[in-house]
């Protein structure tokens, strides 16, 4: 084999190796396939640029009329898997900064808290995607629905309410910025979580659990 044709063959393998290795690499990210499916939609349909965008975890995910009972607003569902606000922050150009957003409503941080993390570390969490996305962004109004108490994980019950307090003392320092308590509504009157608010799982919820959150995120939502 000629030299000139060695150098090309061994570059050849070279791409090729590397377009591999990219390939795998984000194959073992988290949730990547969800990732992969949200930019094939954008592919058939990119939704308008200055709508708004919730992103979060399934409790979003499972949003499934989103976008239907919000339709004024241009609503974009970006909820995905169980992801934590650590999964927030890696895909945050490909779920936030991309569709250039005139609102964003987040609801993550249950998982992080389930998964053992800190009320402190899930607060720093928050802190960074919040920092990243102001960073880009500046003026862009955000909204933070509060961590639920999911009668499943009662066991990290105080861990959850504090990293909720320490974000909502961040959140009111913060200009154009809502801290919107939807946990508080979802309690009866002697503060204990309403299971009949949630599906089997007593995770995820049902119907009834999403009309509060309707209700009480609506008013914070940013018209045109």
């Amino acid at each position: 084999m000629k030299r000139s044709n060695l150098y090309t063959f061994l570059l050849t393998l070279l791409v090729c190796f590397a377009v591999q290795l990219q390939a795998t690499a984000q194959q073992a990210k988290p949730f990547w396939s969800e990732i992969q499916a949200f930019q094939k939609q954008d592919s058939i349909a990119m939704p308008p640029r200055n709508g708004i965008v919730f992103v979060g975890s399934s409790s979003v995910r499972m949003w499934k009329d989103a976008e239907e009972i919000f339709k004024k607003y241009q609503v974009i569902n970006r909820g995905f898997g169980g992801s934590t606000l650590a999964d927030a922050i890696l895909y945050q150009d490909e779920l936030i900064l991309r569709y250039e957003p005139r609102q964003v409503v987040i609801y993550t941080g249950e998982n992080d808290v389930a998964s053992g993390v800190s009320s402190t570390e899930t607060f720093e969490r928050f802190k960074t995607l919040v920092t990243n996305i102001r960073t880009k962004m500046p003026e862009v109004p955000l909204v933070f629905m509060s961590m639920k108490e999911s009668p499943s994980r009662v066991q990290f019950r105080d861990t959850l309410l504090k990293a909720n307090a320490m974000i909502k003392d961040y959140i009111s320092t913060m200009p154009k910025a809502v801290y919107l308590d939807v946990n508080a509504k979802m309690l009866d009157k002697d503060g204990n979580t309403r299971p009949e608010l949630f599906r089997e799982d007593m995770l995820h919820m049902k119907q009834a659990g999403y009309d509060i959150w309707e209700k009480a995120l609506r008013p914070h939502l940013l018209k045109k």
